[in-house]
């Protein structure tokens, strides 16, 4: 149990504005949508995934032969090795999020997304307890993003890695700059009561000269230690030899980029689509580099190694050496799908809306196809300002409205000034209708000047009223302070905090209280915006 104590309330997430249409749509189990996934985020649909993965070979062995490798020298706690353990049996399935090797974690929903991984894994084990599930992270170490994966925003400063290496974020080593970053930390944390204890775990994982990826699977297996989080890097040559047949399948018949075109030209009619691919959705992964694979009248080119293949060299450079080969977005869920007893994905709305473009890719090489849940997301607020929004007269579903808006409202609502002109507009509409009848009368043709009479003098009387409501905005300044002041802790840059700050300022003021704060607020299936009101 968290030692802090704290509310909960949820919100829609429709109600929020910051979900896009194809995600509200997927919460309500819209029509529209129902032919871009397998089953919907039920019980019955989970049961539904657990059938279809019970047909489909899982490389079970190969997969635990990975994980034994992956975390030799590490101390594994005992829920971990529990989980681990697990794996080996046929009825054990994985509750599977995915993420890139942020520096640091990255942006708070990092924390979120594994935590909700772990709380349906354990709801689902209570649920349905003829079969075991174990929460994963897959690590999306390949990608190659660095703009966004370098850089974190701790307690509004923005912290960037400046390093000269490049390709998979995961290969690339910390260097000095980046012990400069943690430097960095340890002057703006190091002052909070547990701000110290996690520069030391940053200090220990992050050492000069290990990998990104390395690191970040050591600070997840500290963080996550008691929850049994199994950690997966797939940058594996044994883990990539269990998709050659579907690597093979896209050299040879570039099979996925027709199947995302025709999901595409479905899903745009009513949504913004998401990715579209290539021709070739692999990348050429070797030291320090990710680049892309193409064709070129039968001759596969790496351009910017100067590397040309015909399909046979590329076969057998398949082959040989299939850590080389790197799925991009389009290929990746089916990676994943095909080395995991998965049955759920958890991912957040840009991911969902990708992974809607991929049930017939998955369809025509024969993987089953997750349930998709839509992450948790949280609002996390101190109480005095929730007393605060009270006194205000702001609920908790107005909060995600501008200032602007919610100092109207408030006005509108507390004003004792008589500045709404509603009922004279009206009043004005049936006079000029009765004037429309006198002229008439007289000239039927004079019709069409009282109605431009008519809607001139309706705008001159609604820009009065709006110059009636700035001035009575002006008596309610010190609101206003107020309003400005909550929504720009609630919410930074005009973004939600999960999207902006990272973990470490809040952990190193509650330490792994905060963890388990999070993870009993956690919904399971359920998929409503949590509001997080701290004591």
């Amino acid at each position: 149990m968290s030692m802090i104590d704290f509310d909960c309330y949820s919100v829609p997430y429709e109600k929020t504005g910051f979900f896009s249409n194809l995600v509200n749509d997927y919460l309500s189990h819209s029509s529209n949508l129902t032919e871009f996934y397998a089953n919907q985020p039920t019980l019955d649909g989970i049961k539904a995934s657990i059938k279809a993965r019970q047909s489909f070979d899982t490389p079970r062995e190969l997969l635990i032969n990975c994980l034994e490798e992956q975390y030799t020298g590490l101390v594994k706690s005992e829920k971990l090795q529990e989980n681990l353990k697990l794996l080996s049996n046929s009825n054990t399935f994985s509750i599977t999020t995915a993420h890139q090797p942020n520096i640091f974690t990255g942006p708070l929903y990092f924390i979120y997304k594994i935590l909700h991984t772990v709380k349906l894994a354990n709801q689902l084990a209570k649920e349905l307890p003829e079969y075991n599930f174990v929460p994963v992270y897959y690590m999306g170490s390949e990608d190659a993003d660095l703009d966004e994966l370098g850089q974190i925003n701790l307690a509004g400063q923005q912290l960037v890695w400046n390093t000269q290496q490049t390709g998979a974020v995961g290969r690339m080593k910390v260097d000095k700059p980046f012990l400069q970053l943690i430097d960095a930390m340890e002057g703006q944390i190091g002052v909070l009561e547990y701000g110290l204890s996690l520069i030391k775990v940053f200090k220990s994982t992050y050492t000069l000269g290990k990998t990104i990826q390395q690191a970040t699977l050591e600070l997840v297996n500290y963080l996550f230690a008691e929850y049994g989080v199994i950690v997966l890097i797939p940058d594996s040559a044994q883990l990539k030899s269990a998709y050659h047949s579907v690597v093979k399948k896209e050299l040879t018949e570039r099979f996925s980029h027709q199947l995302v075109n025709e999901t595409i030209s479905s899903l745009k009619d009513n949504y913004k689509v998401q990715t579209a691919g290539r021709e070739i959705n692999l990348f050429y992964l070797i030291e320090q580099n990710r680049v892309r694979i193409e064709l070129d009248n039968d001759i596969f080119l790496v351009k910017e190694l100067g590397l040309s293949f015909t399909q046979t060299e590329i076969l057998q450079e398949l082959e040989q050496h299939p850590e080389r080969f790197s799925a991009n977005v389009i290929l990746r869920g089916g990676f994943q799908e095909t080395v995991l007893p998965n049955i759920l994905f958890i991912g957040g709305g840009g991911e969902l809306a990708y992974w809607m473009e991929l049930r017939k890719v998955f369809n025509a090489v024969g993987i089953p196809y997750p349930v998709l849940v839509l992450r948790n997301s949280f609002l996390l607020m101190k109480e005095v300002q929730f007393q605060k929004l009270l006194q205000l007269g702001i609920g908790l579903q107005e909060i995600f409205q501008n200032d602007f808006d919610l100092l109207n409202q408030l006005v509108k609502r507390e004003s004792k000034a008589s500045w709404n002109v509603s009922d004279e507009i009206n009043a004005i509409k049936t006079l000029y209708l009765q004037i429309q009848e006198k002229a008439a009368g007289v000239d039927a043709t004079l019709n069409e000047h009282v109605l431009s009479l008519e809607i001139k003098s309706g705008k001159k009387l609604a820009e009065l009223e709006k110059k009636m409501l700035r001035a009575e905005r002006n008596k309610f300044e010190a609101s206003e302070r107020q309003i400005t002041s909550i929504k720009s802790d609630l919410f930074p840059n005009n973004s939600l905090q999960e999207r902006v700050f990272n973990f470490s300022d809040i952990y190193s003021r509650m330490s792994n209280d905060f963890l388990q704060l999070i993870y009993e607020a956690s919904p399971t299936l359920e998929m409503q915006f949590t509001i997080v009101v701290v004591k």
